[in-house]
């Protein structure tokens, strides 16, 4: 009874950004986690694929770290983010952007610990607010790391980017579409609206 429940809201969620009506969402870290109690990304993640469908990895949530917390979402038709705030860092203190494509200029080519991802940086600004972007890239799209923290001790939160933010590939996102909803949605419908 609850797979049914499950496939059921995730339909309808589906369903929705779909036709373009705008649901209410109650943020709290299963909305864009990596894998929830299915094995499964969160709805989040689903809703932030179908944004950028050129995308072949979809940001996500492994972890929440103590002090962090997920405080907004949002979806549009050509870009998807989230925002984490900080007990220490404060409010917005990360921002994660899904985009077609992202401007590196300026940015630093470094090694990138992610498998199939080029890893770019830009450190703006250093005090007394530490600003900078992280980017990585990979085929069909960009997932932009933003950083604006205040605290004093900044290895912290940049291990919160490198290691609670993950990605899922977009074949996974698009086979638990079809599995939650018995092969009644997909991911990237066709062109034209037909089945």
């Amino acid at each position: 009874m609850r797979g049914r429940r499950r496939r059921a809201a995730l339909a309808l969620g589906t369903v929705a950004l779909l036709t373009g009506c705008v649901q209410p969402v109650v943020l709290g870290e299963e909305t864009l986690a990596c894998r929830n109690d299915d094995d499964h990304p969160a709805n989040g993640v689903v809703l932030m694929a179908q944004s950028v469908p050129s995308a072949t990895w979809v940001p996500c949530l492994e972890v929440m770290p103590l002090g962090w917390d997920l405080a907004g979402l949002e979806a549009t038709e050509s870009s998807a983010r989230f925002w984490l705030d900080s007990d220490r860092d404060g409010v917005h203190a990360l921002e994660i952007l899904l985009t077609p494509a992202c401007d590196t200029t300026s940015a630093t080519e470094i090694p990138s610990e992610r498998e199939g991802m080029r890893r770019w940086e830009r450190v703006t600004q250093v005090t007394p607010t530490y600003i900078g972007t992280r980017h990585y890239l990979f085929e069909g799209g960009c997932v932009s790391v933003l950083f604006r923290l205040s605290g004093e001790n900044r290895a912290e939160p940049l291990g919160v980017a490198t290691q609670a933010v993950g990605a899922v590939p977009r074949e996974q996102v698009r086979a638990a579409v079809r599995e939650q909803t018995d092969g009644e949605l997909e991911l990237d419908p066709p062109a034209g609206g037909g089945r």
